[in-house]
């Protein structure tokens, strides 16, 4: 089997991760998460960030902290995170219990042509992570494995988790969902305040 067909279906990732979500809050990172996450079903806590690069850990951040209650999970990709790797320090510091980050690395750039990122060749974010003071971050290639991880998404944590989820690079329809920031940001707020 080549290495591309051992790697996850991106969309069956994000369906997995957001299935029996109950009031978890999704940030998600521009370009294919995002369209994942619509793919799998638009929802009122999904905070889709468009044109952001580099920021969705730190919306998540600011949410898990804003929202103790709440779980929140930021869904993002490897080019996304490369560029705002740093994120991990402040995540780290602060320490919240109820944030989750996990990064589909298919090993490019989506938006900019399929470009092959650092992950592709030399850089591992789960090292990255864990570098920079996360506590508790892996690598996951299986869809049991990111079963488990979306089951453990709605059970007590003591410190924020990152995972690594190794996906093919594929081009797929995108399912464009809102795209106006105003409206995104009020249509959260009304949720949250239920």
């Amino acid at each position: 089997m080549s290495q591309s067909n051992s790697l996850l279906d991106r969309r069956a990732v994000a369906a997995t991760l957001l299935a029996n979500r109950g009031g978890m809050i999704a940030v998600t990172g521009l370009g294919a998460p995002t369209y994942d996450a619509a793919a799998a079903g638009d929802h009122p806590l999904n905070f889709y960030l468009w044109g952001a690069m580099g920021g969705a850990a730190m919306i998540g951040l600011g949410l898990a902290l804003a929202q103790p209650d709440r779980h929140v999970l930021v869904l993002t990709g490897d080019g996304e995170m490369l560029m705002g790797a740093q994120s991990f320090a402040t995540i780290a510091m602060q320490r919240p219990a109820n944030l989750s980050i996990a990064i589909v690395d298919n090993g490019r750039y989506g938006e900019t042509g399929g470009q092959e990122s650092a992950t592709a060749r030399t850089s591992d974010l789960t090292a990255v992570a864990a570098g920079f003071g996360i506590p508790d971050a892996a690598t996951l290639t299986t869809m049991d494995e990111v079963a488990a991880f979306a089951a453990s998404l709605h059970q007590p944590q003591t410190a924020p988790r990152v995972r690594v989820i190794k996906i093919r690079p594929e081009d797929l329809v995108r399912v464009l969902p809102v795209r106006d920031g105003a409206t995104i940001r009020t249509r959260i707020q009304a949720a949250l305040a239920q």
